[in-house]
């Protein structure tokens, strides 16, 4: 990787990782549920969405990126919830996460289903509470963001994640489960950024077909590493997507078809970047980072 991106990734990791950690701390709530809230998001998370939100806008503002922090927040908070759901027994049935016990390892399911529900509601106070933002601004991040993490977004594409299981689907089939699934929130994360820093409709629309297809990029990447990755990078054990019988990238187009897939994606990515006026910020570094990430 870039020293330069290597830096920005690390340095605005401790940013992020600092402010999250202070919007817990200050909640006066019952203290399993903070603990276990806590626990989740001090994982070692690689913070790459709110970094996303934060390229996003510094490729259209010279600004102080100060109002993009209650967002990127409120996205990695519900993420981690989005993570403790899928490693309860229920749905992915996941002992570790990232290296380490899962939520409902450490407390019990009980507890992480509601250190979930808490972190899923809490995004959106700290949204409408951030005094930096413009009261349409709130209403049209929260719009948004309910929109990328609801029914018609992240969870749908959980949903037909799991119905995906045990079936064949068809390349276009798994695009949208992915799309949805992973690529919302991602799409959350550019357009915050841009629409924080006031880019243009063209420029916005421009970036939001580029998120499109670096979601993809991640998912594709994530498939391939189920496959070829290092448990020790990873956090997980590997080959789990095959034994659970799900649809992945490598499972319809071979591991070689799904390297070629995500190669044409990242090229998509960029073109769309270039067309955003985009091209020279840390949005098309992060590309190649995701595309190539190794855990």
């Amino acid at each position: 990787m870039d020293a330069n991106l290597t830096e920005y990734i690390q340095s605005n990791k401790k940013i992020f990782q600092d402010s999250l950690r202070t919007f817990l701390q200050k909640l006066d709530i019952p203290t399993q549920l903070k603990e276990s809230m806590l626990y989740s998001v001090e994982g070692s998370g690689k913070r790459l969405r709110p970094i996303l939100a934060l390229a996003s806008y510094e490729a259209y503002s010279k600004d102080v990126a100060s109002k993009v922090y209650s967002s990127a927040a409120a996205l990695e908070f519900i993420h981690t919830y989005s993570l403790i759901h899928d490693d309860l027994p229920a749905i992915d049935n996941d002992d570790y996460r990232r290296g380490e016990l899962t939520n409902h390892k450490v407390f019990d399911e009980a507890t992480a289903i509601l250190a979930g529900d808490a972190l899923l509601t809490y995004s959106f106070e700290i949204i409408s509470n951030d005094p930096l933002l413009r009261d349409n601004q709130k209403v049209e991040l929260i719009k948004r963001l309910s929109h990328s993490s609801g029914p018609s977004g992240m969870v749908g594409g959980q949903l037909l994640d799991i119905k995906a299981e045990n079936n064949a689907v068809t390349l276009e089939e798994l695009e949208n489960v992915h799309a949805l699934k992973t690529g919302e929130l991602v799409n959350f994360a550019i357009f915050a950024g841009a629409f924080l820093a006031e880019a243009t409709e063209d420029q916005l629309r421009h970036l939001q077909e580029f998120a499109y297809y670096l979601g993809l990029i991640f998912q594709v990447q994530d498939d391939i590493l189920d496959v070829t990755g290092d448990p020790g990078k990873v956090g997980r054990p590997v080959g789990g997507d095959e034994e659970n019988e799900k649809s992945t990238f490598p499972k319809i187009l071979g591991l070689e078809g799904a390297i070629q897939k995500k190669s044409e994606y990242v090229t998509i990515a960029k073109e769309a970047l270039r067309k955003a006026n985009a091209q020279d910020s840390y949005l098309m570094a992060l590309t190649y980072h995701f595309s190539q990430r190794d855990h």
